[in-house]
C-alpha cells in the first residue's frame, strides 16, 4: 500500500492529485480515458493551483505584504481557492462574482470568511463586468492586490510546473492526448505547454462549450460564439494572456446535454460526483481518443481534468426543477425522487 509522506503545511496539500481510469468513457472511446481528480484539492477544484501560484507570485514581487487583501473576480472556484490560501498566509479576501452562479459557491465563500460582492452577469466589454469591478476595487483598497486570473500568467505557470509533470509521471511518459475546456485558459495552456516540452507529439485539444468563442477561433481564426451553456467557470470570448501561445492542435464543441449525460453516467456507474465542466471535458476526451484512433494511433491514452465536485451544484445540476427550467435532461433518480415526494402521504 502506497502511503504518502506527511506534509508540513496545508498548502502542500494543493496538487499531486490522483489520476483515475474512467471505465465508461474508455469503453465509449475505445481507448484509455484518464481523469485528473482536481476535486481532491483542499478547495475541491483545479483552481487551488492557480490561487496558490498567483498569491506566491504577488508576494515574490513585493506587491502583497503581511495583512494585505487579495481581491478577485471569479465564477467561484478560484475565489474559494484564494480564500483558503489567503487564510493560511494571513491575508484577507474579497471576491466579486456574477449573481447567477450556484448558491453553494456563494455559501462556501462566505463560510471561508471572504467578503462576497455579487454583480449582475454582463459582457466583458461592460465596465460593470465582474472582472473590471474587482480590478477597480483593488485599485481603491489600500494594501490590496488584484489577482487577475485571466491575464495573470502565474495561473498557467502553475500547470506548467505542477499539473503537466504530474500527468507525465502518473502515466509513465505514455500520454497521447490531453483536453479540457478553457475559462481563463490557464489549465489548457499550462498543461499543453508542459506536456509539449516532454513530447511534441502529444495532441492538445480544446473542449469548448456552446456559447463560447474559442472553438471557432481555433477552427476558423475568428472569435465567434454559437448557442449557450449553463456550465459555470468555462467558456471564453477573448484570447487572454494565459491563452497566448497555447499549443492547441484541435478543438471540439460539446453541448450541455452531452456533458450532463456523462455526469449522470459517471455518478451512476463509477461513483464520481462531478460538475458539468467535468462532464464536458470527459466528452471531449472521448472525441479526442476517437480522433486519434481514426488516424491510426494504436491504443491512445487520453487525459482530462475532473475540475470540481458535484456537491458544489446541488441547487442547480442536481436539482430536477432547475434542470427542467433550463430544458435539460433530468437524472432518472431525481425524477423518481420527485415523483415519490409528490405522491407521499407524509405531511
Amino acid at each position: 500500500m502506497n502511503i504518502t509522506q506527511p506534509f508540513g503545511s496545508t498548502l502542500d496539500l494543493i496538487g499531486n492529485t490522483p489520476l483515475v481510469l474512467l471505465k465508461g468513457p474508455s469503453e465509449a472511446a475505445g481507448c484509455e480515458i484518464w481523469g485528473k481528480c482536481e476535486f481532491a484539492n483542499p478547495g475541491a477544484s483545479v483552481k487551488d493551483r492557480a490561487a496558490l501560484y498567483m498569491i506566491r507570485d504577488a508576494e515574490a514581487r513585493g506587491e502583497l505584504k503581511p495583512g494585505g487583501t487579495v481581491i478577485e473576480g471569479t465564477a467561484g472556484n478560484t475565489g474559494i481557492g484564494i480564500a483558503l490560501v489567503a487564510n493560511a498566509l494571513g491575508y484577507k479576501t474579497v471576491i466579486v462574482m456574477p449573481d447567477n452562479q450556484s448558491s453553494e459557491k456563494m455559501a462556501t465563500l462566505r463560510a471561508l470568511g471572504a467578503r462576497l460582492v455579487l454583480v449582475p452577469p454582463t459582457k466583458y466589454a461592460d465596465p460593470a463586468h465582474f472582472q473590471h469591478t474587482s480590478r477597480r476595487m483593488a485599485e481603491e483598497t489600500e494594501g490590496a492586490i488584484w489577482a487577475g486570473q485571466f491575464d495573470n500568467v502565474a495561473n498557467r505557470r502553475a500547470h506548467i510546473e505542477t499539473t503537466a509533470p504530474e500527468l507525465w509521471e502518473q502515466l509513465e511518459g505514455r500520454i497521447d492526448g490531453f483536453t479540457c475546456a478553457a475559462g481563463t485558459g490557464g489549465t489548457i495552456a499550462g498543461v499543453g505547454l508542459g506536456l509539449k516540452e516532454r513530447d511534441e507529439n502529444i495532441r492538445i485539444a480544446l473542449t469548448d462549450p456552446h456559447g463560447a468563442a474559442l472553438y471557432s477561433y481555433y477552427a476558423e481564426g475568428e472569435l465567434k460564439s454559437e448557442g449557450s451553456s449553463v456550465a459555470e467557470g468555462i467558456g471564453q470570448g477573448r484570447i487572454t494572456a494565459n491563452l497566448e501561445g497555447a499549443p492547441i492542435d484541435t478543438q471540439f464543441r460539446i453541448s450541455d446535454e452531452e456533458g450532463i449525460a456523462w455526469v449522470e453516467k459517471l455518478l451512476r456507474d463509477e461513483g464520481l460526483c462531478l460538475g458539468l465542466s467535468s462532464g464536458i471535458n470527459v466528452a471531449g476526451a472521448i472525441a479526442l481518443g476517437q480522433q486519434l484512433i481514426g488516424e491510426g494511433r494504436e491504443n491512445p491514452r487520453i487525459a482530462t481534468i475532473l475540475c470540481d465536485t458535484g456537491f458544489r451544484y446541488l441547487s442547480t445540476l442536481y436539482n430536477a426543477e432547475w434542470l427542467r427550467e433550463k430544458g435539460l435532461p433530468v437524472f432518472d433518480w431525481l425524477e423518481n425522487d420527485a415523483d415519490g415526494a409528490a405522491n407521499s402521504d407524509v405531511d
